[in-house]
């Protein structure tokens, strides 16, 4: 019997090796001569990096980089290992360097915030020899369009007078700038590919921009907010003339501050769905093949997890190989059913009766428990009898 565990972090409860390896405990008490492969995945935000080391066998690293306000920050960030395949991936958190966690709250201002440390990680991982790049965008503290992160690699953006601005661009910034001049970037980033895990559609500015969605919650002020959004039509302004790629209604280009349209425009980045990304960089579509079952997970399923959670990708890629999936999580929510029709089998929920603080206190037993009796319960239908 060979059984995949693949789940996600179960939020301010477990990580998701953790997870993983609470399902395994799980399985092996139900049928202790079953093969376990654990491989916890992530859908590009918090705990990507970790859930990718550990899914490929691959290394954390830390680099001491310029946070979002311009203290330093160590920030981890990872290599895969073998599973991932024979080219050297690295994949970041801009949250790690950039994230909106690292700024106080009473000082948090996104006219003043710069991705100039997410850069750093950047040339950290060329640094290694990287040759592609995961880049989870997910958290930010920023509004710069990824234009602080482009600086820390060798762009220049000169003002209207020609001097190059030296200070890290931050959103506030924006509007400084007359020409972009990326003839000095780093010249490795010829030979990697960037790919940003973005699950969200907004374009850069208007409305559903960038600053009008996420700016308040970064603690934006509404002439703030004006600000940032002219800001960013002015940098999509300047891409079209001067780069000849037009990111402004570029579904995405406004996620994590505009550093999806940035990194588009200014590296030549791919906005890919984040938890596609992860599983072809922990070659998923292999290691399911063959197995008898998949078990996913996350803190909840509801009907919004239809729109690129981890738990549905992995069930959709689990059945393209013809394996049944079996989502074991927190908590159930509105319109879950609809999970069943867009790939789980099944789903159950841990600590059924229990509080939500006691269920999250105890998830790692719970899970535990619960894979067991489902994984036993699932073996007994799928045994024929004599």
């Amino acid at each position: 019997m060979r059984i995949i565990c693949a789940p996600d972090s179960f939020k301010e409860s477990l990580s998701a090796p953790e997870a993983a390896a609470a399902m395994a405990r799980g399985i092996r008490a139900a049928l202790p001569g079953a093969t376990v492969d654990q491989c916890p995945i992530a859908d590009g935000g918090e705990g990507t990096v970790e859930a990718l080391v550990q899914a490929t066998g691959g290394t954390l690293h830390r680099t001491a980089v310029r946070g979002p306000v311009g203290k330093p920050v160590d920030a981890t960030w990872g290599v895969l290992g073998d599973a991932a395949g024979e080219e050297t991936t690295a994949v970041i958190e801009m949250a790690a360097a950039s994230g909106l966690a690292l700024v106080p709250e009473a000082h948090r201002d996104p006219t003043r915030t710069s991705t100039f440390g997410t850069g750093q990680l950047i040339g950290a991982a060329l640094d290694h020899g990287a040759r592609r790049i995961i880049l989870g965008i997910g958290g930010s503290a920023t509004n710069d369009a990824g234009c602080g992160a482009a600086q820390a690699i060798g762009a220049r953006f000169l003002d209207a007078d020609g001097r190059a601005i030296e200070q890290p661009i931050a959103g506030g910034l924006l509007e400084r700038i007359a020409r972009i001049d990326r003839s000095q970037l780093d010249a490795r980033l010829a030979d990697c590919r960037i790919t940003v895990a973005c699950d969200v559609t907004n374009p850069l500015t208007g409305e559903q921009g960038a600053a009008h969605v996420y700016g308040p919650q970064k603690g934006a002020t509404p002439e703030q907010v004006r600000q940032l959004d002219a800001g960013l039509a002015h940098f999509a302004r300047l891409c079209r003339a001067q780069i000849g790629r037009d990111v402004e209604s570029l579904p995405g280009a406004g996620a994590a501050g505009g550093m999806g349209g940035g990194m588009v425009a200014l590296l030549g980045a791919t906005l890919r769905p984040g938890v596609t990304i992860v599983l072809d960089a922990v070659n998923f579509a292999a290691r399911v093949r063959g197995c008898d079952l998949c078990l996913t997970g996350e803190g909840r399923l509801d009907g919004t997890s239809l729109s690129g959670k981890a738990c549905l990708g992995v069930a959709r890629a689990a059945r393209d190989a013809g394996v049944q999936t079996v989502a074991i999580v927190g908590c159930l929510g509105e319109n879950v059913q609809r999970t069943l029709d867009a790939g789980l089998s099944a789903y159950h929920a841990i600590g059924e009766g229990l509080s939500a603080a006691e269920s999250m206190r105890r998830a790692a037993e719970l899970l535990e428990q619960t894979t067991q009796r489902v994984v036993r319960e699932w073996s007994t239908r799928s045994t024929p009898s004599e």
